[in-house]
């Protein structure tokens, strides 16, 4: 499949469907004049172009340096330029909240999408009078079978999505077309005097609108976080064409409603005056689309998580890897399954999707507006005037709709930052529990174990064969390797410490020689980029170790402060570094240190 169709299905799902509800969340608060028609179009148009064209496919999407995309791309590529360490904490405070707010955006979309496009059934005549309760229990339906097909892996589907969302794409388009005939001055709203007209003549009411508005470009950042999936080319290419099926199918819906004020769900309605015999068939490509989309958003949750795994600011999950062809097709059940909760939470909380509309735009404004800051200081840093200038000017726009979201924070938005605060809370807790463990458990300079070793290694009767140890960093080893060594005396004639980098590039498999540090003690180091997924054991072979035990470090922690107590089940439950990596179980031996905290 042609790498532009298939970003069709993977990048532009959440965006494509925002037809669905934008205009007519927009129009069942503010009269649907011809004024006021004209201006909505006009921020539509200047929203897609600012904060999507400008801010992703333009500037964005030119960071990376080898096509990978992401808010923890950015941070990744911003720390190694800043010299304050109060700047480096700022930044990665600022990332963890972006992730956050991005997953709690995560939850909303599948909601806001599915139950938009199942409320579609209201227009079937015999259907009009259908309860809400049957709505919500379709739409969560469709949710949980959605969810439970995860594990299943989406690569035997995948190829699919592409061709549909071009389906879609075009029969916006063609709608849009169509209702174009019934007042086609509204292309006039191109014009940005238009929006600044609306603004200026509406006052505080014109300005909190833009809360609204912004639902025409959620989903704007998957075309960023997918990147490093796709590359740049295609997704940008892909853009150009839904950029423009989008933009006429809302200047349609624009069209369609100065000729029909009455309209109360645009698109459904537009649709089913065009062409009444189509109109079940686009009914259930409507929500086609909306699985799809919302498949694309759990995908991008499945990469964030995975990102902050690597990046070593989330703990670590059990993932399963659901293709044997794409090592990118992951599965993390715990994940999922909380997804799939809190979406049905949602669906059941707020129960129709105009009540959402209520809730959602705040998440997504708040990451575009942490993606802004970042694209601004990285630009700032390297001296790039011109873009400097218009990334300044991005800023301004993000953060005018994240103000204007803020309104909604006592009407439903609420939920999306109750829903942000718990990755948010795991993630504080996750890393101030993993500084506090690594100053409590004193890890021992090599200088000072070799002495130590080369003693012991003379001494004692050693066992046949290799034994690995897992370090972060060799020259500073955890305190369970000498306690193994020195305590136990278990030495073996072969002992090789495996060291994990991360490196500061996304993408990159190396691994060292290994080096004999002293007789009967080696070191063997393995360099990842930050977005890898590899095989530890296929690496390890290749190396041509053959390892008879492999031991790692497990704490107990003990303690009577709360947030240290949350820390330790978080770490009881999460796998440990050779779990995380599938090594043999058959050779894996676990030693436990006891940490007061």
């Amino acid at each position: 499949m042609p790498s532009v169709v298939k970003s069709m299905g993977l990048v532009f799902g959440d965006i494509g469907t925002s037809p669905i509800y934008t205009f007519t969340a927009i129009f069942l608060l503010i009269p649907p004049t011809p004024q006021n028609v004209m201006g909505i179009l006009s921020l539509i148009f200047w929203t897609l172009t600012i904060l999507v064209t400008v801010q992703y496919t333009f500037l964005a999407m030119h960071m990376g340096k080898k096509g990978e995309g992401g808010t923890i791309v950015l941070k990744e590529i911003l720390l190694p330029m800043l010299k304050s360490g109060n700047q480096i904490a700022f930044v990665s405070l600022l990332s963890i909240i972006g992730i956050s707010l991005f997953i709690g955006d995560g939850v909303i979309t599948p909601a806001i999408s599915i139950l938009s496009a199942v409320e579609g059934v209201l227009l079937i005549p015999g259907f009009e009078q259908t309860a809400q309760i049957f709505l919500m229990l379709a739409a969560a339906i469709i949710t949980i079978c959605l969810f439970a097909f995860q594990a299943r892996g989406t690569e035997k589907v995948a190829w699919a999505f592409g061709p549909v969302m071009v389906v879609w794409f075009a029969v916006l388009a063609v709608s849009g077309v169509v209702a174009l005939c019934l007042a086609p001055q509204v292309l006039f709203a191109v014009n940005p005097m238009y929006a600044a007209d609306y603004l200026l003549h509406n006052g505080l009411a014109g300005f909190l609108i833009l809360s609204s508005v912004i639902l025409c470009a959620t989903g704007g950042e998957a075309l960023y976080a997918d990147m490093g999936h796709l590359g740049r080319e295609p997704i940008v290419k892909a853009w150009h064409l839904v950029f423009f099926a989008l933009v006429i199918n809302y200047f349609g819906q624009g069209a369609f409603l100065m000729a029909n004020p009455n309209s109360q769900n645009v698109l459904f309605d537009m649709i089913f005056s065009e062409a009444k015999f189509l109109y079940i068939p686009f009914l259930l490509l409507s929500i086609a689309a909306t699985v799809i989309a919302s498949q694309a958003m759990i995908s991008g949750i499945f990469s964030i998580v995975y990102q902050g795994i690597t990046t070593r600011i989330l703990p670590l999950l059990h993932i399963e890897y659901t293709s044997p062809h794409l090592r990118s097709q992951i599965y993390i059940d715990v994940v999922n399954w909380m997804l799939l909760f809190a979406v049905l939470l949602v669906i059941m909380v707020f129960r129709s999707s105009n009540s959402l509309t209520h809730a959602y735009g705040l998440a997504v404004c708040g990451t575009m507006m942490i993606t802004s800051i970042f694209i601004l200081w990285i630009l700032v840093l390297r001296g790039e005037l011109i873009k400097s200038i218009i990334a300044g000017g991005v800023l301004v726009v993000t953060t005018s709709f994240l103000i204007s979201n803020l309104h909604k924070i006592p009407s439903g938005g609420y939920w999306s930052l109750i829903i942000a605060a718990i990755p948010l809370g795991i993630i504080l807790i996750y890393t101030n529990g993993q500084r506090q463990l690594a100053s409590s458990l004193k890890p021992v300079p090599i200088e000072d174990f070799l002495p130590e070793f080369n003693k012991v290694y003379a001494s004692v009767n050693k066992i046949s064969g290799s034994a690995l140890y897992f370090a972060r960093d060799f020259r500073r080893l955890p305190q369970y390797i000498p306690r193994t060594m020195f305590v136990n005396n278990i030495v073996y004639e072969e002992n090789i410490v495996i060291s994990i980098i991360r490196t500061e590039q996304p993408f990159g498999v190396t691994w060292g020689v290994t080096r004999e540090l002293t007789k009967g003690l080696s070191i063997f180091e393995i360099y990842l980029g930050y977005m890898e997924i590899v095989d530890i054991s296929k690496i390890l072979k290749e190396a041509d170790i053959d390892e008879k035990t492999i031991f790692y470090g497990m704490e107990d922690i003990a303690t009577n402060h709360v947030v240290w107590k949350i820390f330790g089940a978080i770490k009881h439950l999460t796998p440990s570094v050779v779990q995380f990596y599938r090594l043999p179980a058959d050779k894996i031996h676990g030693v436990v240190t006891r940490v007061e905290m």
